[in-house]
């Protein structure tokens, strides 16, 4: 007789992260986990450099110092703030503390798949609400939400898509929910933004006592490896998740890397002139070659072939050639493949490779 689960657990399928390796190839180009292509700030390097030696010490339970710098670069309230390992540790601690059996999540058909997964470990019932154009439809999340709703998720900007929702939309989609109803925007891609009426959540917390944004240092600081995100929301939030958190949950190389590259000048500016300029460059070139790139907001491009079959060779011939997408089967989009926009000659590469494959096959 063995030991055995909730049956909710057995349910979820595990998530299989972006792939690194290619057989045979030596110089592999991963362009599959949307990672930022500088890598770290120079000044996050040397901080983790420094704390090596101070590796037997337990960090800051109450990380403060990660907690300020947070506040201050954003203009948040260091109170309100707390860090986790990585933002997906957040999402889950959420999900434990406010899901559970008997209660609903709902969020879009396409949305990240930590949400489904926590989700179901947490013994929730998922509810995934068609999208519109690759896009959130408020209306039809709305629809969705029933007297056991606990949960609401919002990826704004969404991955794996790359859609965004106007600030008009996102409102209207708090205002329309109950309030029992958590609304958790997941923002990690937000710096990335660069449209005028975009927020990334913060107004809302502060007009609302159930909802939280989430953020990371993964993406646009380059700090993946080091798992590091934050979130912020109403008191009464933090309240909780301060009681569920481990008492030393984030490392001390990591919150230290993180107050040194919220320190950078210039660091996001340059990432985001840089991701604007090249998602541009590769979404017009793709589209010349007769490929279609769906609007993204993030430091990735969704490209669609079509078809299951046609996405699949894609992926092939750019293996061919060292580069390392991400398939979209995952998600519900197998005829598309998920782009990270790297560096000017990694994308160089992706236009050339795929260029190639239009016209050869």
């Amino acid at each position: 007789m063995t030991v055995v689960p909730r049956p909710s657990i057995l349910a979820v399928e595990p998530y299989v992260g972006g792939e690194s390796k290619i057989p045979g190839v030596n110089r592999i180009v991963k362009l599959s986990s949307n990672e930022g292509p500088f890598g770290p700030p120079p000044g996050a390097i040397e901080a983790i450099r420094a704390m090596a030696a101070e590796a037997h010490r337990y960090p800051d339970g109450g990380a403060k110092a990660i907690r300020e710098a947070i506040g201050a670069r954003f203009g948040l309230d260091p109170a309100r703030i707390v860090v986790g390992n990585g933002s997906d540790e957040l999402l889950a601690l959420l999900i434990l503390a406010y899901g559970g059996e008997g209660t609903e999540l709902v969020m879009s058909a396409h949305g990240f798949l930590m949400y489904e997964i926590t989700g179901l470990w947490a013994g929730c019932r998922i509810i995934k609400v068609p999208e519109k154009n690759l896009t959130t439809d408020v209306d039809g999340m709305l629809a969705a939400v029933g007297p056991r709703t606990r949960l609401v998720f919002l990826a704004n900007p969404n991955n794996p898509t790359g859609s965004i929702l106007p600030q008009s939309e996102v409102e209207r989609l708090r205002l329309g929910l109950r309030d029992d109803i958590l609304l958790v925007l997941d923002s990690a891609y937000a710096e990335y933004v660069t449209r005028p009426d975009y927020d990334a959540g913060a107004k809302l917390v502060d007009s609302s006592s159930t909802t939280v944004m989430t953020r990371t240092f993964s993406k646009i600081f380059g700090m993946g490896g080091m798992r590091l995100g934050w979130c912020y929301a109403p008191a009464p939030v933090i309240d909780v998740l301060s009681r569920v958190r481990g008492p030393f949950n984030v490392n001390a190389a990591a919150m230290a890397a993180g107050v040194a590259a919220l320190a950078e000048k210039g660091w996001i500016e340059k990432s985001v002139a840089h991701n604007t300029e090249w998602r541009g460059k590769v979404t017009d070139a793709l589209t010349a070659a007769g490929i279609k790139v769906w609007p993204s907001e993030g430091n990735f491009l969704l490209v669609d072939f079509g078809t299951g079959a046609k996405a699949k060779a894609a992926d092939d011939a750019m293996k061919q050639r060292g580069l390392i997408v991400r398939a979209m089967g995952g998600y519900g989009l197998p005829q598309c493949l998920r782009i990270t926009i790297g560096t000017a000659e990694e994308c160089t590469m992706v236009i050339e490779a795929l260029t190639a494959f239009v016209r050869h096959g």
